[in-house]
């Protein structure tokens, strides 16, 4: 997403900054496809930086904001657009006090090949029209949600509660069905059912390969439902089964592979 975004950026002829130090070789050709200028370390970053946008696994979130808040980023703009709660959001905030921190969450898929991501930000009104008018003729649509932190985490947990949950329960009861010679005849039942993913079968190779990232996503939205006094055992159980697909991130198996990584013996 980060590598798409920036992409979307230079196109527009805009310097987009990134730290190589300690990523993968996928991940540097990415970068360097996407036209991103590398630089040395992070201070020589925020200091050439007007906007930071962070986007990472939710898990490293708050790591990120305090590596920034080390090196200080005073009168600039620190977007944190991951899948977070919006208590994650407010201590962020307390982290950079001298940046001004807006509350972000992409809703939809990389910016590629003509598809048209969601940018839903929430923060104080001149930085959402920086971003709005930084974003405005790319692929990333910005939506303003007003200045209160917390709405745009809450709601891209509130849809990743559905999307992603919804996606693990097609995948069990596919892996069920055709367990016991039934497979063909579930997704014939499925298809009578239009807009369900029961019958996207072939989704659920990428889902185990994401699988590393939506568990802590939504152990992130696990911890809101419970905040919100709602229950929150159905999440913690759809981050537990993620887990079982630990070992396919950075691949893509077949649909086979990822429904034997389910089984009880795998």
């Amino acid at each position: 997403m980060g590598a798409a975004v920036g992409a979307q950026l230079r196109a527009r002829g805009i310097c987009v900054l990134w730290l190589p130090e300690g990523r993968s070789r996928t991940t540097v050709e990415r970068a360097e496809a996407a036209g991103l200028e590398a630089v040395d370390g992070l201070p020589l970053l925020l200091e050439r930086a007007d906007v930071l946008l962070s986007l990472c696994p939710p898990a490293a979130a708050e790591d990120v904001a305090r590596q920034v808040a080390a090196q200080g980023f005073p009168g600039k703009t620190y977007v944190e657009a991951n899948a977070v709660a919006p208590a994650r959001i407010r201590r962020i905030r307390e982290l950079l006090p001298d940046a001004t921190v807006v509350d972000g969450a992409v809703i939809g898929s990389p910016p590629l090949g003509g598809k048209q991501p969601r940018l839903y930000l929430a923060g104080r009104s001149s930085a959402l029209d920086l971003l709005g008018d930084l974003f405005a003729p790319t692929d990333v649509r910005v939506h303003p949600l007003g200045e209160e932190l917390g709405k745009a985490s809450t709601l891209k947990l509130a849809y990743s509660s559905y999307q992603k949950t919804s996606r693990v329960l097609a995948a069990v009861a596919f892996g069920l069905a055709q367990t016991n010679g039934v497979g063909d005849e579930l997704l014939d039942v499925a298809r009578l059912r239009p807009g369900s993913y029961l019958p996207e079968t072939g989704y659920i190779p990428k889902s185990a390969a994401r699988a590393w990232r939506w568990g802590p996503e939504l152990e992130e939205a696990a911890a809101l439902l419970h905040e919100a006094g709602l229950p929150d055992e159905l999440m913690r159980a759809s981050a537990a089964v993620l887990t079982r697909w630990d070992t396919a991130r950075g691949s893509e198996p077949s649909i086979e592979e990822a429904l034997s990584l389910l089984m009880d013996d795998h």
